[in-house]
């Protein structure tokens, strides 16, 4: 039997969320967090947009509609996500999805004028490489965006490594810095978004350990890191 990859267990994993419905509820989660992020982008109406670890689309979709002469590609390493957001957007006139990973971007290079990814990059197997494939499929000047609630910084979601079924990688701000200049960004830098949503008075999951728990991780914030390609 051939040997399985880290690609394949987490393709194998996120097929299973998919199936489970777990991608069209990302959006309720992660739009607190996301929201101020696509204001810092600055996104024009030609713009071509690419979401990296797109889920079922909702990312997508709403970006779709802020480029109406652009386009969007949503990508995901989960061909069942990807059927997913396809059936989700068949009214979308510019909005694409592919399968595939992000080492090895299936799109080709100097295209993006942005590429965005949230809630996706601690899974990467091997981020540097990540990074430089996302370099090369954005245009010059072209920002990429990641937005992540798992990293050092917050000691709140450390638990999450040993619930989740796949490896992710638990990073310093100042960590995916150093990968950003590593896969030769410029104008790198990081800062906190601060989710203001409502959090209920009882916590009955199993990411926190109470609600006052939930309360902290969601005021220390998402980490938000940004380069430009030069």
């Amino acid at each position: 039997m051939p040997e399985t990859t880290s690609n394949d267990s987490l393709r194998e994993e996120f097929n299973r969320w998919a199936e489970a419905g777990r991608g069209e509820g990302m959006e309720q989660e992660h739009l607190p967090i996301t929201l101020p992020v696509l204001e810092k982008m600055r996104l024009r109406s030609t713009d071509n947009v690419l979401d990296v670890g797109c889920g079922a689309g909702w990312l997508s979709r709403r970006l779709a509609k802020m480029v109406p002469e652009g386009r969007v590609v949503g990508m995901d390493i989960s061909d069942e996500m990807i059927r997913h957001a396809r059936r989700s957007s068949v009214d979308f006139h510019n909005l694409l999805f592919v399968a595939g990973e992000v080492a090895q971007i299936p799109w080709q290079p100097n295209f993006f004028s942005h590429v965005i990814s949230v809630e996706s990059s601690y899974y990467w197997p091997d981020p540097a490489a990540g990074l430089k494939d996302i370099s090369r499929v954005l245009s010059e000047r072209g920002s990429a965006w990641i937005l992540i609630n798992y990293y050092r910084d917050n000691p709140h979601c450390h638990q999450w490594g040993s619930l989740l079924a796949v490896p992710t990688q638990l990073l310093s701000a100042e960590q995916w810095c150093g990968v950003f200049r590593d896969a030769g960004f410029k104008n790198v830098a990081h800062q906190r978004m601060v989710d203001r949503s409502p959090s209920p008075e009882v916590y009955t999951g199993r990411w926190f350990r109470d609600a006052e728990q939930l309360r902290a991780f969601k005021a220390e914030g998402a980490l938000l890191l940004h380069g430009a390609k030069e």
